[in-house]
């Protein structure tokens, strides 16, 4: 195709409303977070815990430029219930527009159940101990509780935008070996 016919059909095509996407994902790596293995996507940027309790700590790059990046925290092993933490996580929402749904899978490295909630976070600021939050509407988290046999609970927790985390789900899923076609809605 000659360079005329090449800049017709480009305009034609963004006349049209046609979009052709060029961003290409990159490579996935691995992660140790305490005995996991985590496979994330070269564009997680791995960063230094912020707490103790933190195994391993990312930052997911928004799409778009000066849009806030989506924050995965690994935390475990830990102890409770599937309830009680879903509870805590539930209640980092306020009340008023929350949706959360919960499905149960299992991937390479055991069980797991997923809570996805949506609405206004209460976002943390400062010191945990401080309990100080600031109300951020249109957010999302996605939060798993990986039952590693032998080894105990393990917690992932993506926060950020709505659009963001949605847009990272499927890999999330993939950095613990799961795929959401193999999920079932969860049953306590």
């Amino acid at each position: 195709m000659n360079l005329m016919k090449s800049a017709g059909l480009m305009f034609s095509l963004l006349c049209c409303g046609i979009v052709l996407s060029t961003h290409v994902h990159a490579e996935s790596r691995e992660v140790t977070a305490g005995p996991l293995k985590l496979q994330v996507p070269g564009e997680w940027k791995q960063r230094q815990p912020s707490s103790s309790l933190r195994l391993a700590e990312f930052s997911i790059p928004a799409k778009e430029d000066g849009a806030e990046a989506a924050e995965l925290s690994v935390f475990g092993p830990f102890g409770g219930s599937v309830e009680a933490n879903v509870g805590r996580w539930v209640g980092q929402f306020d009340a008023e527009g929350r949706k959360v749904e919960m499905v149960q899978g299992k991937g390479t490295q055991g069980k797991y159940v997923l809570v996805n909630i949506s609405g206004t976070f209460k976002k943390p600021i400062g010191p945990p101990v401080l309990q100080k939050t600031q109300s951020t509407p249109g957010q999302r988290m996605l939060a798993i509780m990986l039952i590693v046999e032998g080894q105990g609970n393990f917690f992932l927790k993506l926060t950020g935008s709505d659009e963001l985390v949605s847009a990272t789900g499927d890999a999330l899923r993939a950095s613990i070996g799961a795929k959401a076609d193999g999920e079932e809605p969860y049953a306590p």
